[in-house]
């Protein structure tokens, strides 16, 4: 675990964490990525749903409505997964910071 939470997050799972505060579908997901990124990020469905398998393997997020019957599975972010989002909000805090200093303040 303790390696867990000093991870970088890769772009796609961090707007994937973030999507999840309420439970979404696959789909969902990949239209809020890409709205929360102005277009940016688009999510091809192999690797939403790689990313998918991975961060439940970790308990980073939860399956949910899974008694319902529907087709489409909901996903919603856990505690840990919480803490990867803040973790990763910390770190790019820091390589903001030190890039200011580095520039002076003067991003180019």
């Amino acid at each position: 675990m303790a390696n867990q939470q000093t991870q970088a997050l890769t772009e796609a799972v961090f707007y994937i964490l973030l999507s999840l505060k309420e439970p979404l579908h696959g789909y969902g997901i990949m239209q809020n990525v890409e709205m929360m990124s102005n277009g940016r990020v688009k999510l091809a469905a192999g690797t939403l749903y790689g990313a998918i398998n991975t961060m439940l393997d970790k308990e980073w997020i939860t399956s949910v409505n899974e008694e319902k019957n529907s087709r489409k599975k909901e996903y919603q972010i856990t505690e840990i997964g919480l803490l990867m989002v803040n973790n990763e909000i910390k770190r790019l805090n820091e390589l903001l910071e030190n890039a200011q200093k580095f520039t002076g303040g003067k991003i180019k």
